[in-house]
């Protein structure tokens, strides 16, 4: 996004993706412990991070006149080389838990109901649990190929990329989309991702396995949900939320800075 430093320390409405996050774990009350994972080198931004999110819900709490019903132990330990490093190190750094949420500092504004219904269909007996929301965008399958395998109408200008074997060369491969899929049957993933602990370990002990015997032939763990679902477990959905939008490109910024101010704006009123 054009920022030096990572996205959790981008600032939205005066504070960052990690700051926000934080909040939004603790006000829902599900959480007695949460792990922050950080890059070594932004361990100590990380934890001051954390000291000011408790210093301002100690003074909120304080100013209304009310107490937080329990503690919560928050934790910042240098993350891994990739996700499942990362999770792997905060798992350590956690102990023993029925409940284990992995979530993404980019879903900072993910409101609290979102963890409470992950945590709530866990500890009704789901295994792995993630929030979603329906596919709204037409969805086509895309395939990458030479532009002279691509059917086109005889008085073609080129100006897609297609031309004839003789100026392949100077033209670089084009892609094309193949058909439909059914968006009905299709769901947008978000976090936080639920899992009873046991099986998120299972998870990610059969995937560095996997990287053990296949090396780079390993498939790519795009998130925690897929390495569980690699076991044969159901993954149970629940409802998500439009504003657990990922924060990922600058327009995402310019949405979330617009939601977080509408939030404060309501919260002072």
């Amino acid at each position: 996004m054009g920022h030096p430093e990572p996205k959790a320390f981008v600032s939205v409405d005066g504070r960052t993706l990690l700051a926000h996050s934080l909040e939004a774990i603790i006000s829902s009350g599900v959480a007695t412990t949460i792990v922050v994972a950080a890059p070594e080198e932004f361990l100590l931004l990380a934890r001051a991070e954390i000291a000011e999110v408790v210093r301002r819900l100690s003074v909120n709490a304080q100013s209304q006149e009310i107490a937080q019903s329990r503690d919560v132990e928050i934790i910042a330990v240098v993350g891994g080389a990739d996700r499942v490093a990362s999770v792997d190190a905060g798992l350590a750094a956690a102990g023993e838990h029925d409940v284990v949420l992995v979530h993404d500092a980019a879903r900072a504004l993910t409101p609290p109901d979102v963890f409470c219904r992950v945590v709530a269909a866990v500890s009704s007996g789901a295994e792995a649990v993630v929030p979603v929301l329906p596919m709204i965008d037409t969805v086509r399958w895309a395939e990458t190929v030479r532009p002279t395998d691509v059917s086109a109408p005889a008085e073609t200008d080129g100006s897609l990329g297609v031309g004839t074997s003789d100026d392949h060369d100077s033209r670089t491969d084009c892609e094309v989309l193949r058909g439909d899929l059914d968006r009905a049957s299709l769901r947008r993933v978000q976090t936080p991702q639920g899992f009873a602990l046991a099986i998120l370990r299972r998870a990610h002990e059969a995937y560095r396995e996997e990287v053990r015997t296949r090396g780079e032939g390993a498939r790519e763990a795009t998130d925690d949900a897929g390495l569980v679902e690699r076991l044969g477990v159901d993954v149970v959905a629940v409802d998500g939320d439009e504003e657990a939008l990922k924060i990922t490109y600058p327009l995402d910024l310019v949405l979330a800075e617009h939601i977080a101010r509408e939030r404060s704006r309501t919260q002072s009123q």
